[in-house]
């Protein structure tokens, strides 16, 4: 998309601009589903720079929930923290940096967002302003490196697979995030599916990231779907995406009944997460 303009609200990660989106096509040697033409690494590294969102700081409690959740399911896998450390891809405003720090583990974070990064060492947490390429982690390796919902918006998704690779420990654990464009929700919604949105370059499935992980030297341990907890005035604002009559409808019963800000779990079977190691 080299010369069209970018629009960086469509990077927030609570934009509701679901179905607006290019040309999403398969490659039928390996499954992959791909957004294609797709912005250049400049531009995409240019928008998260300059992305701000303080919708989610508002939805901060389901956030916090969420990442609870997936920080009890990671460490079923790896052990408890002792000590050891955790880098965080994609951290935004370190929600998940501050759930394993408490939970004992050195923890780091990197994020592109300057915004996002103000707010995370506002709140005493070290998350670094850049990717994986920031020199602040030449020559660091951790126990675990962690990407929630991130491995989508990349565009080289093999790539940061293969740096998340050597940022990891012998015998390190890497957990990945995404939707699931083969999950029967996706199956069944078709172009309706609300995770087709222009910041979504990729569309994995359980195997083909599997397959990916395995070409970059990772040992897929286990995927499945995992959900997440929404505060249901912000659940209103998602389907207005999809229905803004339904959505107003929604928005003013979660008002009217105060109950707008009760985090609730959703799993509709369309996000996962892959848990993988690099071998020892």
């Amino acid at each position: 998309m080299d010369g069209a303009r970018l629009d960086v609200d469509a990077f927030r990660c609570t934009t509701p601009d679901y179905g607006d989106h290019a040309q999403i096509v398969e490659c039928h040697h390996c499954g992959l589903v791909y957004a294609n033409p797709r912005w250049s690494s400049e531009q995409l590294v240019d928008a998260y720079m300059a992305v701000e969102d303080e919708t989610y700081q508002e939805e901060r409690a389901g956030r916090e929930l969420t990442f609870e959740k997936h920080l009890q399911a990671l460490e079923r896998r790896t052990g408890p923290a002792a000590g050891r450390s955790l880098l965080d891809v994609g951290a935004y405003i370190g929600v998940f940096v501050e759930a394993a720090a408490a939970s004992g583990w050195d923890t780091w974070g990197v994020e592109p967002s300057t915004w996002a990064v103000s707010k995370a060492q506002a709140r005493g947490l070290k998350v670094i302003n850049g990717t994986q390429d920031s020199p602040e982690l030449q020559g660091r390796t951790f126990d675990v490196v962690t990407m929630w919902d991130v491995i989508e918006h990349v565009d080289d998704p093999s790539g940061e697979l293969a740096k998340a690779y050597q940022l990891l420990k012998p015998g390190g654990w890497l957990a990945a995030h995404t939707m699931d464009i083969d999950s029967l929700a996706a199956r069944l919604m078709g172009r309706r599916w609300p995770w087709l949105m222009n910041m979504h370059l990729y569309y994995f499935s359980q195997n083909s990231l599997a397959q990916m992980l395995t070409a970059n030297g990772f040992e897929v341990v286990w995927s499945g779907a995992q959900g997440r907890y929404l505060s249901l005035g912000y659940l209103a604002t998602r389907i207005g995406g999809l229905s803004p009559l339904l959505g107003r409808i929604a928005t003013r019963l979660a008002k009217g009944l105060k109950l707008d800000k009760l985090a609730i779990p959703v799993n509709f079977g369309d996000l996962f997460t892959v848990y993988a190691r690099r071998k020892a």
